[in-house]
Order: C-alpha cells, then structure tokens, then sequence
C-alpha cells in the first residue's frame, strides 16, 4: 500500500456503520437520520420555493473561473452588504466547492509558527483536517462545566494565534451574538491574531441572523476568514457551493490554490446559487428557515427532556445536544437505534482530544432535527422512548 490509509470523518463513521447494520442508506425513504446535518431540500413552510432547473448555455460548459465566478462572488459580497453593512467586494470573496475544503485550505497555507486554538467541542471534521495536516492545537474548555458556553475570557492571549469556531456551534447549538461575537472579532482583529468563523447554520436561530462580518471594519485589515457556505441556509447540500470572505491578499491565494489544487467549482451549480442568493429571497428565507427551525429546536427539545435526556443545546442550528441518561453512550444507544434504521452521531465524535466512550463527552449526543419533515414528530418520539 503506498497511500496513508485515513479514517471517514465522524459524521461518515456513523453512517458506514449503519449501512452494515441495516443495509440501507442514512437520509432515504424509511430511515431515521438524526446523525445527519443536513436541511430540508425542499420548501419549508412559509418557505421560497426551490427553483427545479438552471439554464445553461456554452459559455457555462467552460472551465470555471479559479476563485468564482464574478456574478456569484458580486451576489455574496451583496448580501453581506446588504444584511451586515460588511463593506466588501466581490475581490473579498473566493468560492469553494463546499465549506469544508475552504477551511482545508486556510489551515492547509497556516504558517507554522501560528497556534491553533479550538474549542474542546466542535465540529468533527475539523480534528480530521487538523490531524492530516499535522497540526497541533490547544483547546478552549468547552464542557459539561461551563455548559459548552465558553466566554472570552477563556480565549488565548498570546500573539500567533489562529482561533477555529462554528457559530452557531456545530454540534451544541450555541450561539455566539451580539457584543459578545463583536467582542470576539475585536480580540481577533489585532495584529498576530487571526479567527476562522465557520457560519455554515447563520439562518438557524432565534432573532435575527448574525455574522462576524456585522462587527468587522475593514476586512482588509484583519485576518480574518468567515466561511459560509449554500448548503444549510440555502437549502442545496448537493450543490456543493461555499465561500471564505477574507482580505483580498488571501483570496488571491485562494485563487492561486484553486488553480492547481481545485481547478474551481462546477459553473451550473454557481449559476443555481447565484439565483438562491437574489436579495428579496434570501431575505425571505432568512425569515422562514429561522421561524421553522425554532419551533423545530422547541418540539424536540420539549420530547428529549421528557425521555430523560439532560439538554445542553443552544438556540442556534438544527442539533440539540443531549447527555444519555443511565451511563448509556452514544455508540451503545446507535446500536438499540439502528434496529428501527434511525442513528444519532455520538458525543465522543465531536470531542477535539478524542477521548472516546470513557472521555467527558462519551454519554452526549447529538440528534438533528434538520432534514426532519413536520409531521415525522410522533414516530420520531416513540422510536426514542423505546431505545430509552
């Protein structure tokens, strides 16, 4: 074998494992896919409809442009604009087939004397970048302790310094706004300091949504990278569309990795998402997913305690995020569910020391209720009161 052999992400650990146990794919018809972090794919209630088609053209079958194409960067850098008073360019923006390459590729070109800060509990695929990248990091705490609410304080004050953090927090749901996000930005705007802000789940909240980009003055000054991506708020994970807004003197090498490393992003899926993004619709969506998804987070909340189920969720995304009653883990209780093809992502896979089953985060779970139709409710809550 002359490869590095890897592990699947977390997320995909889960749902390998419940292939083999049920011989059938997480997310279709008949299955339970709690594990999974994805939206619904269709028009929620209230929602903008979803367009069926793209029109495309020869000039659309050509190669994509290394870091975009100009219309889609043009309607990225608009909505910040036009939501977030964010003063940037299209020159601010760079596109990447999805979020999670886009933070590859900011940890992929990190200087190595910078430290990398995260939180003790985040999203799993940021330890597998981490690890493959051979970086080492220092962690937040994060934990049952502080309610996975860490504050400023708890933050680095060193110079080189590279902070990674989902907001809202993927896997906890809590959500960082306010003068505390602008106290944030304002701690990692200074020189030798750096932040990348992961607002992948920024439509799913209470209140109105919030980016770090509210309380950034000059983008060109900072290094600062905000990624967001069309596969939650805008519905289309399939379209494998994201982007980083940052300096223009990154973005240009974003495009120089790109040239080589990516050769840029399908020019028919730009095309779908510059449509999603048209301002009164983004507006409307905005409203929608948020009214929806909150009335979601409450329902199951109000179930899980109910079962037994110590909450710790924030009041952001799609998740909550749960301790097991009983000393059960998350592994033993995929096992109990996936004989009714449903599953939940175990705690210990969003634990950034990997401690496993016996660590802090060994009886936590994470249940999405993000591709979750409305009137699943009821057989969702008796498949759990049963495993429980």
């Amino acid at each position: 074998m002359i490869l590095r052999q890897f592990p699947p992400m977390g997320v995909y650990e889960t749902l390998f494992r419940f292939a083999e146990a049920t011989d059938d794919y997480m997310g279709q018809a008949g299955t339970h896919p709690w594990a999974q972090g994805f939206p619904l794919t269709s028009a929620v209630p209230g929602g903008p409809e979803l367009p069926e088609s793209v029109a495309i053209g020869p000039d659309d079958r050509m190669y994509p442009k290394a870091d975009g194409q100009p219309v889609l960067r043009e309607a990225i850098a608009a909505y910040y604009n036009r939501f977030y008073d964010a003063g940037i360019t299209a020159d601010n923006v760079a596109v990447f087939a999805g979020g999670r390459p886009a933070i590859f590729a900011v940890l992929a070109f990190l200087r190595p004397e910078v430290e990398v800060a995260i939180e003790e509990t985040e999203y799993t695929p940021y330890w597998d970048v981490l690890r493959i990248l051979g970086r080492e990091f220092s962690l937040i705490q994060s934990n049952a302790q502080n309610r996975f609410r860490p504050t400023i304080a708890d933050h680095p004050t060193g110079t080189d310094v590279l902070l990674i953090k989902s907001n809202p927090c993927n896997p906890t749901g809590v959500t960082t706004r306010g003068e505390n996000l602008a106290a944030l930005v304002r701690h990692y705007s200074t020189d030798g300091r750096a932040a990348l802000v992961d607002e992948a789940y920024e439509f799913f909240c209470e209140g109105e949504p919030e980016s770090a980009l509210a309380h950034v003055d000059d983008i060109d000054s900072t290094d600062l990278f905000v990624v967001g991506a069309a596969t939650k708020g805008l519905q289309v994970p399939g379209m494998r569309v994201g982007w980083v807004v940052a300096a223009k003197e990154h973005i240009e090498l974003f495009r120089n990795y790109s040239s080589f490393g990516m050769g840029g992003v399908s020019r028919p899926s730009q095309l779908y998402v510059t449509e999603l993004l048209e301002l009164e619709r983004v507006a409307h969506a905005r409203q929608a997913l948020n009214a929806f998804y909150t009335g979601q987070r409450e329902r199951y909340g109000e179930a899980l305690a109910r079962l037994g189920l110590e909450l710790f969720s924030g009041n952001g995304g799609f998740y909550h995020w749960c301790r097991l009653p009983g000393g059960l883990n998350g592994d033993a209780f995929n096992e109990r569910l996936f004989a009714h093809k449903a599953g939940i992502l175990p705690g210990r896979l969003c634990d950034m020391a990997r401690r496993g089953n016996d660590g802090p985060l060994g009886d936590m779970i994470r249940f999405s209720f993000g591709p979750l139709e409305p009137d699943s409710f009821e057989n969702d809550v008796a498949i759990l009161e049963q495993c429980l």
